[in-house]
């Protein structure tokens, strides 16, 4: 029960304050090790990360893993709750919808103010965006983070339990703050390719799950537009969630989903928030069912 808790416990707190936060540990911790990375040759560069990321990613495991050895002992109840509150601050599903509907809410009252607020959650420069272009950007935003934020972290904590979920979740943040081309083109490269792996399963369960909820769309017709994204992962609910409403999602100048859908309006926008939400829900229910019958056959 421990994952149903932990997203009531989400549903209702939202995030726990920064300094007791883990994934802004992390965050400390990659920053700190950016300064070995930077200005190195290709191969010192790609080594180095490699290393760097190895280092956090088996102390995050090392710690989650004594913390569940603590909990082992104790009764199932009170194993199951800790579990939930330790497990709380690896995911981010309450944040992840209202980070998306503030873009909506600051649009209504402009457009610059859709722009600013769109930038906050997204890696794409916004400035020269319209309307419907920053409808796009938030609804490839919160369902590729669907997958990253949430239903991955639940993936790997019903296989692998803390450690697995913690594991996900410095990987995760690694690439986001490396995995990028450019200066990070190497040293990121390490941390960018562990995420790609990580989240391979996830995202297509994801996008089967934004399909279950609305499965107007072929799964042949996902899979084609699920590929024309530079990641290997991104494009999978991305595409669902395109499809589904019908709408064309895009990033300037690099792919475009859907292409015939039209562009996305406000309504669009609201329909497609809760749609996310109801898949998020069902992939939690469905893990949690798969907690109750890895527990019932331990």
């Amino acid at each position: 029960m421990s994952i149903l808790l932990a997203m009531l416990l989400d549903w209702r707190f939202g995030e726990p304050p920064a300094k007791l936060h883990p994934v802004v540990w992390m965050g400390h911790y990659l920053r700190w090790a950016e300064r070995w990375l930077k200005g190195r040759a290709p191969r010192a560069a790609l080594g180095l990360g490699a290393v760097s990321w190895l280092l956090g990613a088996g102390l995050v495991v090392l710690v989650y893993w004594a913390l569940a050895r603590l909990l082992a002992p104790l009764p199932e109840w009170a194993e199951a709750v800790l579990a939930a509150l330790l497990l709380k601050p690896l995911f981010a599903f309450r944040m992840l919808l209202g980070e998306a509907l503030a873009v909506e809410l600051e649009l209504r009252q402009s457009l610059e103010r859709g722009r600013a607020r769109l930038s906050r959650i997204v890696s794409r420069d916004t400035r020269s965006l319209d309307e419907a272009e920053v409808r796009e950007g938030a609804l490839e935003s919160v369902s590729e983070n669907l997958s990253d934020s949430l239903v991955a972290p639940l993936f790997w904590f019903l296989l692998l339990g803390l450690p697995g979920a913690a594991l996900y979740r410095f990987a995760n943040t690694a690439d986001a703050m490396w995995g990028y081309r450019g200066e990070w083109e190497w040293a990121g490269k390490f941390a960018a390719r562990a995420d790609d792996v990580l989240s391979w399963l996830p995202a297509r369960l994801t996008a089967v799950a934004l399909w279950l909820c609305h499965p107007g769309f072929g799964l042949t017709a996902l899979a084609t537009e699920a590929r024309k994204t530079p990641s290997p992962n991104s494009g999978w609910p991305m595409a669902a969630l395109a499809l589904g409403l019908g709408v064309r999602l895009g990033k300037p100048g690099v792919y475009v989903l859907n292409p015939k859908g039209r562009r996305p309006t406000t309504r669009d926008f609201g329909a497609g928030l809760a749609w996310t939400a109801r898949a998020g829900w069902i992939c939690g229910l469905v893990f949690t069912l798969f907690e109750l019958w890895k527990a019932a056959y331990a």
